[in-house]
């Protein structure tokens, strides 16, 4: 009877722990499944991306994930997102997932705010309206908050400019940033990278000038209205520093289209000339209050590798092809740009 007892517990006891190992295989199968199998749908690109907005919850992201229909299985997600706590550690940012990534991978980028970051780029502005459109876009920054910001003389005295000088702050160019990064970090970031921008060699040469960083980026601004053609902005910059070096007006054209406030101007007419504005270079000698423009690197860079030469006056080549002709003298200028007008005469260019 002892014997034969013994045997049915013997059996009982590995019948349970069969059952047991079965039941857990199959336990384990399922978490393999909902953890470490592909559950990224990518279509035909290599990876897909979503934006978390600040302040989003796990519902918010969940919801996210659905529109974007990124995931294979869904359950299986939100059920990997519960198991590895991430509900309570949403972080806002853009996340990059790859083909064949794993719940538990996409999760543990989630988790712990592994952004990718974005390729910001932003050219030539004039206005700051310009400037928040093409920041928003790329960024989660609101447009009417750069706006608003960019126009708050409280946070421009912040950063060490004037309303009329701080678009020199902004050095058009390509920079790395995190997505959710909001207008005072945009701000801040543009701050830094100014101060990068303008090296010891950059600023001697500044200083060489006798313009300093704002007077090279307000003559920038200029010389960058002035030609489309990076190999002349050096001479163009030669000649509105001899205009300034000999005290007579800068009399720029774009500055007047500028105090217009139109740039569709073809043909600056005498009436033109006639704005009342401290922009108007031709009623006042000197800088005008500030940039007016965010101009491009290669057009500081003319300035501050300004052309030394004799020229004083500059008109377009009549050729239509961007570049100008020089003189010395306001009667040999005056000779090219009659012969200017008479092309734009021709070519019916009236304003």
């Amino acid at each position: 009877m002892t014997r034969s007892r013994t045997k049915k517990i013997l059996i009982y006891i590995v019948l349970v722990a069969t059952i047991g190992m079965v039941g857990g295989g199959v336990l384990a199968y399922r978490m393999y499944g909902r953890l470490l199998v592909s559950n990224v749908k990518t279509g035909d690109k290599e990876s897909v991306y979503i934006n978390i907005p600040t302040g989003s919850t796990y519902a918010d992201v969940i919801d996210i994930v659905n529109k974007k229909d990124i995931v294979i299985d869904t359950e299986s997600f939100k059920w990997a997102c519960s198991r590895m706590g991430y509900p309570h550690s949403v972080k806002a940012g853009r996340y990059k997932f790859k083909a064949g990534m794993t719940n538990r991978e996409m999760v543990n980028i989630l988790r712990a705010g592994l952004q990718t970051p974005v390729r910001v780029t932003f050219t030539g502005f004039r206005k700051p309206q310009q400037l928040a459109q093409k920041i928003s876009k790329q960024i989660e920054a609101d447009s009417a908050e750069i706006v608003e910001a960019f126009l708050s003389e409280e946070l421009v005295r912040e950063y060490g400019f004037t309303p009329e000088t701080f678009i020199a702050m902004f050095v058009p160019n390509t920079y790395e940033f995190f997505w959710n990064t909001s207008t005072k970090g945009f701000f801040d970031r543009m701050k830094r990278e100014y101060e990068a921008f303008w090296t010891t060699e950059r600023d001697r040469k500044a200083e060489e000038t006798g313009l300093g960083r704002i007077g090279v980026v307000s003559i920038a601004s200029i010389v960058e209205e002035e030609t489309i053609r990076v190999d002349e902005r050096p001479k163009i910059a030669g000649v509105f520093i001899n205009r300034l070096n000999r005290g007579t007006p800068l009399q720029a054209c774009p500055t007047v289209k500028y105090a217009l406030d139109d740039f569709t101007i073809k043909r600056v007419l005498t009436h033109h000339l006639t704005v009342d504005s401290p922009y108007n270079t031709y009623k006042h000698r000197g800088l005008p209050p500030g940039p007016i423009n965010a101009p491009s690197i290669s057009s500081i860079d003319a300035v501050l590798n300004y052309e030394k030469h004799s020229y004083y006056y500059f008109s377009a080549n009549p050729d239509f092809s961007g570049y100008h002709v020089f003189a010395k003298t306001l009667a040999e200028h005056n000779r090219n740009a009659r012969i200017y007008q008479r092309e734009l005469n021709k070519q019916r260019i009236y304003r």
